[in-house]
């Protein structure tokens, strides 16, 4: 007997699939050695490897293709505003085609966006002093996605700087109720709310509240 019952889900056709990634600042190195700093809100870590989903046309796909060497820092959500400024800026002149109408060309994104760029220690671009996160990375391989548009980029981490405040007790691990990333939702910004529990295979166990037992 079939017990199935029709479903209440809608079929939808978003324009986008952001459905709440964290967003990134990428800096990496211009062709004349200046620096490229840009957000983005696709990537995702497995192990020591990020992977970043870029457009192919922008000036950090341009540059990742010959200058392996970037920084991937995280902001919190006090840094929305930041990476909004940096949304309608490219580093490429003149701007391509097919970025968004009203996107602009702007050489020195940092000021632009009301931040400051820190020296890194194993990689020729800056890292950003504001973020709490900070990952040197290197590019190991670029390749183009399913659809052409974009591209895939694996990178290696090779050093994390964290901001002290976000350490757990000992100082090897990040606190996860101390650290909110800054999340792009289907393009608006929000932070984490609160904790509902975690994996068994936490290795920062904090205590939960059973909220059916009080």
């Amino acid at each position: 007997m079939n017990t199935a019952t029709p479903s209440d889900h809608v079929t939808i056709e978003p324009s986008i699939l952001y459905f709440g990634t964290p967003v990134v600042l990428l800096t990496t190195e211009n062709e004349d050695g200046s620096v490229n700093l840009a957000p983005m809100s696709s990537a995702w870590a497995l192990g020591r490897t990020v992977v970043l989903g870029l457009g192919r046309e922008g000036q950090t796909a341009r540059n990742l293709s010959s200058r392996p060497d970037l920084v991937i820092s995280l902001p919190g959500p006090e840094q929305w505003q930041a990476v909004e400024r940096l949304a309608p800026l490219t580093g490429r002149h003149p701007v391509p085609p097919t970025k968004a109408p009203g996107c602009r060309y702007e050489p020195d994104k940092f000021t632009a966006a009301g931040l400051r760029p820190e020296p890194s220690d194993l990689v020729r671009p800056p890292r950003v002093a504001e973020c709490p996160l900070q990952l040197e990375a290197r590019a190991e391989r670029v390749r183009p996605d399913v659809s052409g548009d974009h591209l895939i980029v694996e990178t290696r981490v090779h050093k994390v700087h964290a901001a002290p405040r976000l350490l757990a007790p000992g100082g090897r691990h990040i606190d996860p109720a101390a650290w909110s990333p800054l999340i792009y939702n289907f393009r608006h910004y929000f932070g984490l709310g609160p904790e509902l529990g975690h994996s068994y295979r936490t290795q920062t166990p904090r205590g939960v509240v059973d909220t059916e037992t009080v």
